[in-house]
């Protein structure tokens, strides 16, 4: 089932970059910007990363919390996280239990080749639980903006 603005958002139970939990019941009263990403360290994900970054003293304004979400390990999270200087949390689905809850999950065609893989969403989510946004064609250099745009 494809997730719809409206919806209530999946709950979702996983582990963080420093093996602590995390569910989308911390974020009770607040808005939250749910980005799910390939892979640590990519160019891509890195922009993506560091766009969220650089305005995530406004998003906290604004009161919005950032987590990220990818397959890679907790260890994997840890550096990208330090290289980085990320400031949001990151959760680590290498099983892709939440990635799948999302529809993040699904055909991906490289070089006329197709495969499985993590499609590049963002789901921003209101204090009660509710989808208000779904992002499917991420401007990864530009995340901020393009997410601000339906959120004025």
């Amino acid at each position: 089932m494809k997730l719809k603005i409206g919806d209530k958002a999946p709950n979702f139970k996983g582990i963080d970059e420093n093996e602590n939990n995390i569910s989308l019941s911390d974020f009770k009263d607040k808005n939250l910007i749910l980005y799910f990403y390939p892979k640590d360290n990519t160019p891509g994900c890195t922009n993506e990363a560091c766009n969220l970054r650089d305005n995530y003293a406004m998003w906290i304004e604004k009161g919005y919390e950032v987590v990220g979400i990818s397959p890679d390990s907790v260890q994997s999270h840890q550096k990208f996280k330090t290289k980085h200087e990320l400031p949001f949390r990151l959760i680590s689905d290498p099983d892709k239990v939440i990635i799948k809850e999302y529809g993040a999950w699904g055909p991906k065609k490289l070089y006329g080749r197709e495969y499985e893989g993590l499609l590049r969403s963002t789901f921003v989510i209101d204090e009660n639980g509710i989808i208000i946004n779904i992002f499917e064609k991420v401007k990864t250099k530009d995340h901020t903006n393009q997410i601000l745009e339906t959120i004025k």
